[in-house]
């Protein structure tokens, strides 16, 4: 009889494990059925407080007063993406807003004195974010030159010193190929993507697709989408609060006031080169990047300028 009863005792754990399964599933899947599941396109949006905003594209966006047909679909789509994409990075928008205090009024100066449209200041934000970096590919600085481009621009390269690095030079070095490649397209939208690709790369792309207009190429991804990059910067930087970012005066990064030395000797010891001018290495560094050694050899006839922080 115990026997017995121990059986049936499990039959029923059994049978109600079953049934209350099941009555699991069939809830579940009403719920997945049931109409009042909230859908990705809401029917009435102001009842919710969105998380993320949808952003309205400038009315007619010109990059160096040449015209960006958005109306073309997938112009349209690909200005979008990086609007997006450069906005809600939030991080990172916001510190190059505040760094590009330090150094867009030099590129600004720079670029209208020689002649170039103020946009390109948004190359140097595309190429770098406005730091100092190095690529895979070997390009350094500001403005991203491979060594053997910033050699032809008149920038010096070796191992104690690298003018990829000196912002005022390679600014420069920057506006003189930007010049050049005006010469050769024309047009600033062909130039400002010739940036990305070369001269000669944008060239054999627009014969072989017989069309001269940037936004008829198709091209690799990475150049197809930098100058929609540098459009969506633009979009942003001048008018950021359109786009969630708001920041006071006070909020942007400034250069202390700095004094320059030039030098006609070398430098055996840049630590103590720097002690004695009452200042010390790393201002060394932060401040004149395009040091590259611990040391400074100067030939006869040559001079630099140093600079530190009053």
């Amino acid at each position: 009889m115990k026997s017995n009863h121990f059986i049936f005792l499990y039959f029923l754990i059994g049978l109600l494990t079953l049934a209350l399964g099941y009555l699991l599933v069939e809830r579940e899947e009403k719920q997945r059925q049931s109409p009042n599941r909230q859908p990705i396109i809401q029917e009435s949006p102001n009842q919710i407080i969105p998380r993320v905003k949808i952003f309205d594209l400038p009315d007619k966006p010109e990059f160096a007063g040449e015209e960006v047909p958005k109306d073309i679909p997938d112009v349209y789509e690909r200005y979008e993406r990086e609007i997006y994409v450069n906005a809600y990075w939030e991080s990172n928008m916001l510190l190059m807003m505040k760094r590009a205090g330090k150094f867009f009024p030099y590129i600004e100066k720079t670029l209208t004195e020689n002649g170039i449209p103020e946009d390109f200041k948004y190359v140097a934000l595309a190429e770098s974010g406005l730091l100092n970096i190095a690529s895979p590919a070997g390009a350094e600085g500001f403005w991203q030159f491979m060594a053997g481009t910033a050699k032809e621009y008149g920038l010096e390269v070796n191992r104690e010193i690298d003018e990829r690095y000196h912002f005022e030079k390679s600014t420069l070095a920057a506006c003189k190929y930007l010049r050049w490649a005006y010469g050769k397209f024309g047009n600033w939208t062909s130039v400002a993507a010739s940036y990305n690709m070369g001269v000669s790369g944008i060239t054999k792309r627009k014969n072989a697709q017989m069309s001269q207009n940037y936004y008829d190429l198709f091209l690799n991804e990475e150049t197809s989408r930098y100058l929609f990059r540098i459009l969506a910067f633009k979009a942003i930087f001048e008018h950021p609060g359109e786009y969630g970012f708001v920041l006071q005066r006070s909020d942007i990064y400034a250069l202390p006031p700095l004094k320059e030395i030039v030098v006609k000797e070398s430098i055996p010891d840049l630590a103590k080169w720097a002690i004695d001018q009452k200042s010390n290495y790393k201002e060394i560094k932060i401040y004149n990047p395009w040091l590259r050694n611990t040391r400074l050899t100067i030939r006869k006839g040559q001079s630099y300028t140093i600079k530190i922080p009053v």
